[in-house]
């Protein structure tokens, strides 16, 4: 049976146009989401059925790993493990 470890998302590197790779924790990233969501509601448009837009991040967050922010703009996200 596989180690659940390797299924952990503990902690995401973020690649953001025109700023360096950082490393966020799972809270970080799911503020990080909520906050972008916020400032572009037109990229969250096929989210709307969900509630809230914590539920709209969160689902963002476990199933994609890059948001258009428009005018070349973007933002990535992998989930790493930093440590064995």
């Amino acid at each position: 049976m596989p180690d659940q470890l390797m299924y952990s998302e503990d902690m995401y590197v973020v690649i953001e146009t025109g700023q360096p790779e950082q490393f966020l924790t799972a809270a970080e990233m799911l503020s990080r989401l909520e906050s972008l969501l916020q400032q572009y509601p037109e990229q969250a448009a096929d989210l709307q059925h969900l509630p809230t837009l914590t539920a709209q991040a969160q689902h963002l967050l476990n199933t994609g790993c890059e948001l258009d922010l428009g005018d070349e703009q973007y933002l990535q996200w992998y989930a790493v493990r930093l440590e064995k």
